[in-house]
């Protein structure tokens, strides 16, 4: 017994060999436990159907470089190395790289705000801060936008976490308005006629809700009449260009005159002076 207690007590670079394999005892147990909490996180969060598989691996990835700090400065303390030192180091240099990654960190929140509440998803067409375009990628900085010009917008997460969000694809369905102005000679129930015949003849246009026909202005030199439907997301523009030669067509085979703004001049004849 006096021998060990002789061999632990023995320093070597200013530590006890005592002290030493405390530490390593310490390190080695914490080792453990920091490989029983990620793979008890793991099993949780692949649990967890609203994380997808990118934000899952941001939360194990963040959470495994605590742990390992944590483990660094129990280890350091076990050796009877002061903590205080280092643990203000570690401030100093977290605050100076928070400060030097602002943007970066707002955009990792504003990607995680977007992660978890889920607006959008890859394919979905939406329109947030002046753009409107085809989500392609999603990452924890940006997203990626494909515009209907074949232009790529790189969107900042910060931006987007706060700005309006439209997204015209959730549903799966969007509503057509159309606007089409008709002579006050037509008959109100044959250009309505026109328009829903119009509206029929695509079978891309849902049943439910029902297409409906409305007068709804009467303008200078013509009646305004209001077309709405719904079709189908991905039908939508390919509808809503067609359905406007399908409406002149049909307004001439109804023989009804499609008005626009025109002023009519009536000529008053001078009366002659009477003598």
């Amino acid at each position: 017994m006096d021998n060990i207690s002789q061999i632990i007590s023995r320093s070597i670079g200013g530590y006890s060999i005592g002290s030493i394999l405390s530490a390593l005892l310490t390190f080695l147990i914490c080792l453990i436990v920091v490989r029983l909490v990620l793979k008890l996180c793991s099993r949780l969060l692949s649990r967890a159907n609203r994380l997808n598989e990118r934000l899952q691996k941001v939360i194990l990835t963040s959470l495994k470089t605590l742990l390992y700090l944590l483990t660094i400065i129990i280890t350091a303390e076990a050796l009877g190395i002061n903590t205080s030192s280092l643990t203000a180091i570690m401030s100093v240099l977290t605050l100076g790289v928070t400060l030097a990654a602002e943007d970066i960190l707002g955009n990792v929140a504003g990607g995680l705000v977007i992660l978890f509440s889920h607006p959008f998803s890859l394919g979905d067409e939406i329109e947030v801060g002046g753009t409107t375009g085809t989500v392609r990628e999603i990452s924890l900085t940006h997203t990626k936008i494909e515009t209907p010009d074949g232009q790529i917008v790189l969107q900042p997460n910060r931006e987007m976490s706060s700005s309006k969000i439209i997204n015209f694809t959730v549903l799966g369905r969007r509503r057509i308005v159309y606007k089409v102005t008709a002579s006050y000679d037509a008959p109100t129930d044959e250009v309505k006629q026109a328009c829903m015949d119009a509206v029929l003849a695509f079978p891309a246009v849902l049943k439910e809700p029902t297409p409906t026909v409305y007068l709804s202005n009467y303008g200078a030199s013509s009646i305004e009449y209001t077309i709405r439907c719904w079709t189908a997301a991905d039908a939508y523009w390919d509808t809503y260009f067609k359905m406007y030669e399908r409406l002149r067509n049909t307004f001439a085979k109804h023989n009804v005159e499609m008005s626009y703004d025109h002023l009519n001049v009536h000529v008053v004849p001078e009366k002659q002076n009477e003598n």
